[in-house]
């Protein structure tokens, strides 16, 4: 499956040649400044999978933690991605064009959710981080 993925202003794209796996939520008061919503919504991939099309000089690095951290568009603030030791961890499922045809797995640090947000029933739930492997 090819997938691709963009900033909302265009000046950045990439393409996904892989797998899009172990998608979750996660609520934890960060993630819900970073991505401006309840949560997240991202996905894992295999960083030879992934590549920039265009515009990746358009692009900024936050690092939240050693070795860690999230890509955004300097323009329109998107974020796209996450990283770890420099090279592509996972993707924001917002930005795709395509359907990765996977739905959200687990909701991840659910004990410190915004008081607003209703949890949907259905999918795993953990106070903070998913045991490995879950």
């Amino acid at each position: 499956m090819r997938l691709s993925g963009e900033c909302f202003c265009g000046d950045i794209a990439y393409e996904i040649t892989g797998p899009v796996f172990d998608a979750r939520s996660c609520h934890c008061s960060r993630c819900r400044k970073v991505f401006s919503a309840q949560a997240s919504a991202y996905a894992l991939v295999n960083a030879d999978d992934f590549r920039w099309l265009r515009g990746s000089e358009h692009l900024t690095t936050y690092a939240s933690q050693q070795d860690y951290g999230l890509q955004f568009c300097k323009r329109c603030g998107s974020t796209l991605c996450g990283i770890y030791q420099g090279k592509v961890h996972g993707i924001t499922l917002g930005c795709l064009n395509e359907d990765p045809q996977i739905q959200i797995g687990k909701h991840i640090f659910v004990g410190s959710k915004a008081s607003w947000e209703v949890m949907p029933e259905g999918v795993p739930q953990f106070e903070a981080h998913a045991p490995e492997g879950v």
